[in-house]
This record gives C-alpha cells, structure tokens and sequence, in this order.
C-alpha cells in the first residue's frame, strides 16, 4: 500500500491550510472551455504529410468559411472563438477532399462541438429526409445529448431534422427520416438490416466514446458491422478521452490513414477536480460512510458510481428507507423511463443519482459538484484490473467546463486500496485522504472545494506538492 500512502496527504498533515482558487474564466473562452496550458499533438496522415500539405489551424469560426446559419448558431450558444482542440481539428476535418480522423481530448475541451460543426458543414440541407451523417454514441443518454447539441448549433439552419436511432424512437412505417442521424449501434444496425434506414448516400460517420465503441470486449463487433453496411468512401471521425494502446490500433484499422490529434499523456487527467479517497473500515462501512456525506452531495448534484445494477437498486432502497431522497439509473430501466431519470437530474429536480457506468462517458451535468466511486471500476476476468480509462470518465462528470468538483473514491481493503494506487500512479493523481473518524475535518475539506466559486486547472487542496 506504499505507492498510494506516497501520493496522499494524511488529514493532520492538512489542518489549517485554505485552498487557492483563481478565475475561471482565465484562459477559458466565454462558455467556459478550459483552456488550460496543454499541447495539441498533431500527426497527419501518410499522404498528406508533406510540404504541399500544411497543417492549418484557425483562430475564428469565421475562417472556416461555415454557412451564416451555423455562425449565427454559435453566436447565440456564445461561442466567439474556437477552443485549442477546434483550432486544429476543424479545418482537418472540413477540408475537401474528406480525410478520417482520431482525436483524443478530455473532457470540457470542446470536442462535442468540432464534430457537430463537421456534420453540419457536411449535409445538403436541400435533402432533409435523406440521411448523409450519421453519430454513434455508446448509450441512448449520450445519444440524446448529442442530438440536441446538433439542434441548438443548427437552429437557425433551415429544414435541418436530427433524428435519434435509439429503442422505441423510430416508427416501423416511416423509417428515418433525416439528414443527421444520431444513435446506438445495435439499433442503427437493426435498422439498416430492415431497410428503414438508407445509408446509400451517408457522407460522415462520427463515433463518441470510440475507446469503449472500439473495444472487442464492448461494442466493437456491432460498430464493425455497421461501418461494413456503409459506402466504403464514408469519411470517419472517432472522438474518445481515452485511447488505450490496443483500441488506439484497432481505430487505426478502422479508420485507415486518419489525422490524429491529442494531448499529452500527462495532461489528459481531468483539470480542476480535487481527487480525494476515503478509507471505510470495511465493506459493510461504506454504507454508512456514503449517508454521512450525504449533506455534502446535494450543495450542488452528485453522482454514486458502483458496480452493478443490484447495488444500485439496493443503495437507493436503503437510503430511502433512511429518509434521504435519491434516484437510480441504470440499464435496466425501459428508455424513456431513463431519459425522464436524466431529465428530472438535469433540471436539479433530483440531486443525487446512483448509477453504474451507463453515465460514465459524455454525459454532461454542468451542476454537478461531487462523484462518488462507491466502487473502484474494475475490468477483465474476475474483475481484478483497474480500469483507468473509466476512472478517468466517472471522475470526468463532475469539474465540466472550468467549475470546481470533488471525487470522492472508497477503499475498504488491500485490493481496493492497490486498485486506486494503481490509478492513482498511472496518472499522477495527488490524492487527498479524507477520514471516516473526523467529519468535522473531512467536512471542511470538501466543503472548501465545493463551495468556491472558481476553479484553478490543477487544484488539489492540501495534496503534496502545493
């Protein structure tokens, strides 16, 4: 347990000392991005690496040459100028003729938008019902979400229809019936197999979260699929915070002779979230830990990731029996019972929501103040690896666009605690120890963050180095 006791700050180690903050709005542009002091690393592809070919980059909308109706769109979300990632990727990806893409970028970078733009630069608004662009998404959650970032940017576009391929949303007798169309890709396959999707003319194929949707151990085989029912000229961008060593060459595959741009490996952890650890006594204990802290999650909305659906039915029970008022979703919800669930937590309706990682990835809550990992995501056989990649995505749902947030992860044993070492290394996370048997100090200490109203990019009260 050494490696992680080496990246933690004991509480006594921490009394007295008050956390600095700074404007968030420094280096952010005016819907908050978070421009922090990282490098795009930017490798073009084989036939367009060369001297004929320079790498363009742009420092408005305005020089895309984009339509007046998607200028317009951006101006009212308050977008003025492009974020780092847009800078360099845009005009990559909307430049003629086509060329594939992989972007890595964390979260609150921007990258929703750059692929949003590509889609509607792309589309001939002449042929509303004909779909040309079509975005996978690993969860009906961020499908939705996605489907109304392309409305809001395109509202002032004229008979622009976004249409959601996603369970119980497409009509047997009239198909899909739009120009972009986002969805999940067993539904999007289902519906391309009984002819109510005709992809004959798809232009752009767009994949979110592509380290999960490539992965062979997820959605990767069903992804396949749908990109072999395609035109083989379809040009294809995979947007992911994460890119695992072995996704990152299956996406090669996948999209052949891509541009690739990204971070750098040490600047993808999530900026501006203080990552703290609580050490339960044992497994039973966690429980009562997660009630006491209860008063701390609803200050702003939090978010309870465990393990499986049982847990999470089972917490909520609990807690409700308790008196404390909390929600569950999960997969095995019906859709629109789902969406009603995201709904009500959005709207801040309800405030503390327990879920499994169907939420993990681009679900974006901008109220959320706090994520618990009641449970160490894990993966493999037997679950016995920690799995950084989800981690870096639970943790990520909280700290949206230069706010400040708390992740809070609970250890009870020897596995539990190597697990969020593990992490913790691989990162160079600077974890803060909060203690089960001082909640006056363990109050003060999350409450410091939650309650300030700026943030500063590497904030982590009181943790070594400061």
């Amino acid at each position: 347990m050494a490696d992680l006791a080496s990246r933690i700050t004991k509480p006594d180690e921490a009394a007295g000392a008050a956390p600095q903050v700074e404007d968030p709005t420094e280096g952010a542009n005016s819907v908050g991005i978070v421009e922090n002091a990282y490098d795009v690393e930017v490798k073009l592809a084989d036939l367009q690496n060369d001297a004929e070919s320079p790498l363009f980059s742009v420092q408005s909308f305005e020089e895309l040459g984009l339509p007046k109706a998607i200028n317009d769109g951006l101006l009212a979300m308050n977008f003025k100028k492009p974020s780092k990632i847009q800078e360099r990727a845009l005009p990559l990806m909307i430049s003629d003729p086509p060329t594939n893409m992989i972007a890595q970028s964390q979260s609150g970078t921007g990258k929703t938008a750059a692929f949003v733009l590509t889609c509607l630069a792309r589309v001939d608004l002449s042929k509303p019902q004909q779909p040309q662009a079509l975005l996978l998404a690993p969860s009906r959650e961020l499908a939705r979400q996605i489907q109304g970032v392309i409305q809001t940017i395109g509202q002032f576009c004229e008979n622009l229809i976004v249409q959601a391929a996603i369970p119980g949303e497409v009509s047997r007798e009239t198909g899909v019936r739009a120009s972009i169309v986002v969805g999940t890709p067993g539904t999007v396959m289902d519906l391309i197999r009984r002819r109510q999707f005709d992809v004959s003319q798809l232009k752009l194929l767009v994949i979110d979260e592509a380290d999960n949707m490539l992965d062979q151990q997820g959605l990767g085989e069903q992804c396949v699929r749908v990109k072999g029912l395609l035109p083989k000229t379809i040009q294809i961008l995979l947007f992911s915070a994460t890119f695992p060593d072995n996704v990152h060459r299956f996406a090669q595959k996948f999209a052949p002779n891509a541009n690739e741009i990204k971070l750098r490996h040490t600047e993808l952890t999530v900026k501006g979230i203080s990552q703290m650890y609580m050490d339960c006594p044992d497994e039973s204990k966690k429980y009562d830990v997660l009630c006491k802290l209860y008063g701390l999650m609803t200050i702003g909305s939090s978010v309870i990731f465990v393990r499986t659906r049982e847990s999470a039915n089972e917490i909520q029970r609990r807690m409700e029996a308790d008196g404390h008022k909390v929600s569950a979703l999960h997969g095995a919800f019906e859709g629109q019972n789902r969406d009603a669930l995201l709904d009500d937590f959005r709207s801040g309706r309800s405030k503390v929501l327990i879920t499994t990682n169907v939420l993990a990835r681009g679900i974006d809550v901008s109220s959320v103040s706090m994520v618990i990992n009641y449970d160490i995501p894990m993966k493999g056989p037997g679950a016995g690896v920690p799995d950084m990649e989800t981690y870096l995505h639970r943790i990520g749902r909280t700290g949206r666009f230069g706010r400040v947030g708390v992740s809070i992860s609970f250890v009870y044993d020897r596995r539990s605690y190597e697990a969020l070492s593990e992490i913790a290394n691989h990162y160079g996370i600077d974890l803060v120890q909060l203690s089960p048997d001082d909640w006056d100090l363990t109050e003060k200490k999350v409450q410091d963050v939650i309650k300030s109203s700026r943030a500063r990019p590497d904030y982590a009260p009181n943790a070594l180095g400061n």
